[in-house]
């Protein structure tokens, strides 16, 4: 089996684990209620006593509270601090987020490093209280079911072939095994290793108060459940082991919000005496509160913001807000196009499942009335086409394309209208109202033009599609389970023919949908470069008129070129894990850089690919805000100020500047490469790095040091902004020399910029201060000599840092551009065997050798 079939069923198989699970779920879900009448279940949600629906919405509140401070010992853990409004603020939106979409360390760390980098918190920061929080609730769910399975054991004793002592004695066991090693490493300050990487327990004090927080958001979490199911449930200490091991199970699926695998393991360890029926009603209401209502108040916060920032009424009301929140709430608006998407799936799969609904006919709905009959069948058919519409555009919505966002407007009213007609269903037609208010603040997000279809719909697309249609078609098959099926019920047309009426509209959606995936899988392949002839010849052309002397990187050959429409810009990306990444800023006309970018994004999107833009600059970072990526810092470059720079002290060593072409020298060069390369990884750098080969090198300069007529150490010179900057980029020394070396290489390469009329020169990137002097610095550093230029020669992130500063350069701040939902960490570690151009496990294991 090829290297690359592998990586697509590596990267493939999180996304089946997930549909067989959720698939499992479900069929499960279904064989619980098998014997349960629909109609049961939503007589029992309305009878729902009102303290019931108070005491699970408070329980929800101090959950949410308690989550918060999740965040707030993770800051403490990385040695940061924010306001508490900002943690409230970021802490919120990342549950609410997180929660419903699933995946929760991936997007409501997204929306965390959104807030939080605000504040000036970098990307591994970000990460790093993203991974402190999935691992401290992980853990604290898993603690706490354990000491209640201890205490009792009966909660599960169905679901295991052990007797209750058996599973008090391992639960027990397992707890005070797990409890002692926490302990023990915190007092101790003791580090333990899984997989290559170091993980600590916080100081005690902040262990003891992260035991109380998470308590206190299980409890509350168990108890917005507990208040809301029926007479014969267990006592609330035996229930909370029950909710504790259906969250892990739903947390483990990578289902969002672990639908259907989480009701499941509740309804199967509960009595027998609890009636299905009144536990299925007590969950779905669970969902509603604990889920979506904060996911919807959430979305109301980011819809508010975006209605501020337009002005009117709303934006004198909410601008007396204080102003620390101010660069925090002006991150919220980059969350919009994917929100909006997900609203819009979300509501989709709403108009569906309503289809299958058996509305209350009204009395002005008499039998044989064939206005009413025509009504409810063209309001059924009206919410099915909406529906399917809804999950269709909003991969549009996502790609803010503005023909999707007034799309998406008028389907809703739409929905609202035939929800009205088919039975006056008017709490949905109220549903559907409210999303169009909700929407209505947010069409400054949606600016960009092209067809609804622009771009690739994925596997993962096609899978959640098949799910949707799997889901609704067994939540049809249950609601209408009870209706013997004969071939009549097609053709059947009558004010209470339900069941007829949610064939006809399944068919018709899922014709719809069929339909459009087939014009998806047929239509002809687009061209996914924007690549001119001869593009080297015509990139060397703009290179000359370079701001950026790492804009000479574009001639390596291991990246390609994507040319502005008038040919006078460019960007430079490689394809990498399905992802398109983008190195440093455009090159070229200023003027094109915003279309250049937006192109960029259409054609990662054609190739079904994730654009990332990796070390722009802050000179053009409020293009990137306003495509939608967010921003983290990755380190700085080293740009040093060569006026009034001192001569270069005297040594042994000669100083000599080599002019193209090189082949006379070329072997000696590739020697000293040889030797440098042997010493370090073992073999050549790729992507931020130039290439050691002559059609690369012929473009440049290059700075030798010989002793005694030998060379002995070299480096190619680029030049930029017309002569007045330089850089360096391969930078190789006999090892025998010693890294002293590249220091003096350096000072006399200088000098001679200097002398040639350069004003500045460029040292390249360096890794954020102080970032090895934290927990996540010692994650980072395996990475940090294979992604930053030259890291190889230096011990640490700190050690590469303090060597340029020996020079007293000026810092200048590069960023990585991430499009929302996407995980820093992951990037990162991308990077890293993008630029080392090793497999990731050969890379870990080379990363801690050298």
């Amino acid at each position: 089996m090829s290297g690359q079939t592998l990586q697509v069923l590596r990267r493939a198989f999180p996304i089946l684990l997930g549909a067989v699970l959720f698939a499992m779920g479900i069929y499960a879900l279904l064989h619980l209620l098998r014997d349960v009448d629909s109609g049961a279940i939503l007589a029992q949600i309305k009878s729902t006593p009102w303290t019931a629906l108070w005491g699970a919405i408070g329980g929800t509140f101090v959950a949410y509270v308690a989550l918060a401070f999740y965040d707030v010992y993770a800051l403490r853990y990385i040695g940061k601090s924010l306001s508490g409004g900002i943690v409230a603020l970021g802490g919120f939106l990342g549950y609410a987020f997180g929660n419903t979409i699933g995946v929760s360390v991936v997007s409501g760390g997204a929306v965390r490093y959104r807030i939080y980098s605000a504040y000036g918190l970098n990307a591994f920061e970000v990460a790093a209280i993203s991974g402190y929080i999935g691992l401290a609730l992980g853990t604290g769910l898993t603690l706490v079911g354990l000491a209640a399975l201890a205490v009792h054991p009966h909660a599960v004793i169905g679901y295991l072939p052990y007797g209750p002592m058996t599973v008090r004695v391992v639960a027990g066991g397992l707890f005070a095994v797990s409890v002692a090693l926490i302990v023990w490493m915190s007092f101790a300050d003791r580090r333990l290793t899984v997989m290559g990487y170091q993980l600590r327990m916080p100081p005690p004090r902040d262990l003891g108060g992260q035991v109380i927080v998470v308590l206190l958001d299980i409890a509350s979490a168990s108890f917005a459940l507990w208040i809301l199911l029926p007479a014969g449930k267990p006592d609330f200490a035996t229930f909370v082991a029950i909710y504790s091991t259906a969250m892990m199970v739903g947390v483990l699926s990578h289902v969002p919000g672990g639908v259907g695998v989480f009701e499941t393991v509740v309804i199967g360890t509960l009595p027998a005496d609890v009636p299905v029926g009144d536990a299925a009603a007590a969950l779905l209401l669970f969902r509603l509160i604990y889920y979506l209502v904060p996911f919807a108040i959430g979305f109301l916060i980011v819809a508010l913001n975006e209605a501020r920032v337009a002005g009117g009424w709303v934006g004198r009301l909410l601008s007396r807000l204080p102003a620390p929140m101010q660069p925090a709430l002006s991150t919220l608006h980059g969350l919009v196009p994917s929100l909006t998407g997900l609203v819009a799936f979300g509501y989709g799969i709403y108009l569906l499942a309503i289809t299958m609904i058996p509305s209350v006919r009204t009395d002005a709905m008499a039998e044989g009335d064939l206005i009413s009959t025509l009504l409810r069948e063209g309001g059924t058919l009206a919410s099915a086409v909406a529906g399917v519409t809804l999950l269709i555009i909003a991969h549009g919505l996502a790609r803010r394309v503005s023909s999707a966002y007034w799309l998406a407007i008028v389907t809703l009213l739409g929905g609202a209208a035939g929800a009205l007609l088919d039975g006056g269903n008017w709490p949905s037609a109220l549903v559907l109202s409210l999303g169009v208010l909700a929407l209505l603040p947010l069409h400054k997000s949606f600016d960009r033009h092209g067809p609804l279809t622009q771009g690739v719909f994925g596997p993962r697309w096609f899978l959640m599609m098949t799910a949707v249609v799997c889901a609704t078609a067994a939540f049809a098959y249950y609601v209408n389970r009870t209706v013997p099926y004969t071939t009549d019920l097609w053709v059947e047309f009558a004010p209470d023919s339900d069941t007829p009426r949610a064939l006809r509209s399944g068919l018709a959606a899922s014709a719809m949908l069929l339909f459009f995936c087939l014009f998806l899988a047929l239509r002809p392949t687009q061209q996914r470069s924007g690549s001119a002839p001869d593009p080297m010849a015509r990139a060397a052309a703009i290179l000359q008129q370079t701001q950026d002397p790492a804009g000479w990187l574009a001639l390596t050959g291991d990246k390609k070129l994507l040319f502005s429409e008038q040919n006078d810009a460019f960007l430079m990306y490689a394809v990498y894990r399905g992802r398109w990444v983008a190195f440093g800023d455009p090159i070229g006309n200023p003027e094109r850089f915003a279309s250049l970018g937006a192109q960029f994004i259409d054609q990662a999107a054609r190739a079904n690919a994730r654009p990332v833009l990796y070390g722009v600059s802050q000179a053009h970072l409020p293009i990137w805000t306003d495509l939608g990526f967010g921003m983290n810092r990755i380190g700085d470059e080293a740009i040093v100020n060569l006026k009034g720079r001192g001569t270069t002290p005297p040594t042994d060593l000669t100083f000599e500047v080599l002019h193209p072409p090189h082949n006379h020298v070329f072997t000696e060069l590739k020697e000293v490469s040889d030797a440098w390369l042997h010493g370090a990884s073992g073999q050549d750098k790729k992507f931020s790095v130039g290439l050691f080969a002559p059609e690369y090198l012929s473009n440049f300069e290059i700075a030798v040091l010989r002793r005694a007529g030998q060379i002995v150490a070299f480096a190619n010179l680029l030049p930029a902004n017309n002569g007045q900057t330089q850089g360096v980029d391969l930078l190789r020394y006999r090892p025998e020399e010693g890294a002293e070396i590249i220091g003096t290489l350096l000072s006399h390469s200088m000098a001679y910029a200097a002398e040639t009329g350069a004003q500045y020169f460029s040292l390249g990137i360096a890794p954020l201060a102080g970032l090895s002097d934290k927990t996540v610095g010692r994650t980072w550093n395996q990475f940090g000599r294979l992604i930053y230029r030259h890291g190889g020669a230096f011990d640490s992130f700190e050690a590469l840092r303090t060597f340029k500063q020996w020079f007293d350069p000026e810092w200048h701040p590069r960023y990585v551009a991430l499009p929302p939902n996407v995980s820093p960490l992951v990037i990162m570690s991308d990077m890293a065997s993008l630029v080392s151009g090793l497999p990731r496990r050969q890379r870990l294991r080379q990363s801690k050798t050298s």
